[in-house]
């Protein structure tokens, strides 16, 4: 004879219920989400993580278009000053081409040319970031992204890449005689023209840079918002429910007592 087994067990299962409903309630709270695991309902635990890897891209991806333009403002003030060096230079030829200068006076401005190209070659040497140089070689600036990537090309705006100066480190701008200042000139609008272009280059990458900066951090905040919704806990409903969990287990509970309680006396009453 099976005596309140009936009983006896569905209080174990009640109890067993408000346990885990209690339990679960406690993990949404304390984890302020509501799909902390798989066991929370796979479908929908899986969009959720499949949203936080999206925001986790892109605020990556901004983080990466913040540290391009950051480094891509570097090389525009090096490029700002070779523009102005190369400005200045040319110049000085202009007033080397003047015919009242003698052989003393274009010597002097020889000095300041060569003292000029020397100056390009500091700027180039100071327009680091992060411990690269940016100015003294053909490269790429890659810009990774969750959608797509850019590269940003950084021409040779040393003295010798933008031919003021050979191989051998010696000026190719001369104006110590008249024949040579033409030449002279021509060198120094070219270089002028190649940092120019380069200044323009910079300056489109940076606008699209700030363009994609900004549509980031609208994707980001949207996505924020979306995961909020889906699985952020509401604090003062989840407090509510874990009240009545705690009672219906405190109930569950009081229930098995008593059903062993009765167990118990019908045991003792058949002795």
């Amino acid at each position: 004879m099976q005596i309140g087994s009936y009983n006896a067990l569905h209080s174990l299962n009640t109890l067993d219920r408000a346990h885990k409903t209690n339990a679960n309630t406690l993990q949404r709270i304390s984890d302020g989400s509501k799909h902390s695991s798989a066991a929370f309902g796979s479908a929908a635990y899986a969009i959720v993580q499949r949203t936080y890897a999206n925001i986790g891209a892109v605020s990556q991806s901004n983080q990466n278009t913040q540290n391009a333009s950051a480094m891509l403002a570097t090389a525009s003030g090096g490029v700002s000053n070779t523009v102005e060096s190369l400005t200045n230079l040319r110049e000085t030829i202009l007033h080397a081409a003047n015919g009242t200068n003698g052989p003393s006076d274009l010597a002097t401005l020889q000095k300041s040319i060569d003292q000029t190209i020397h100056s390009i070659d500091d700027t180039v040497d100071s327009a680091t970031f992060n411990g690269k140089r940016l100015l003294d070689g053909d490269k790429n600036v890659m810009v990774a992204g969750s959608d797509s990537y850019k590269n940003v090309p950084l021409g040779n705006l040393s003295a010798e890449g933008l031919g003021l100066r050979d191989d051998q480190g010696r000026s190719t701008v001369n104006v110590s005689n008249p024949s040579s200042i033409a030449d002279a000139l021509d060198k120094v609008d070219r270089a002028l023209g190649r940092a120019l272009d380069q200044a323009t280059t910079i300056g489109a990458a940076q606008q699209g840079l700030s363009y994609r900066s900004a549509n980031y951090t609208t994707m980001e905040e949207g996505l924020q918002g979306q995961a909020s919704v889906m699985d952020s806990t509401d604090i003062a409903k989840g407090s509510v429910d874990l009240r009545n969990a705690q009672t219906q287990e405190q109930l569950a509970l009081f229930a098995t007592k008593m059903n062993n309680h009765n167990r118990g006396a019908v045991l003792a009453l058949l002795r």
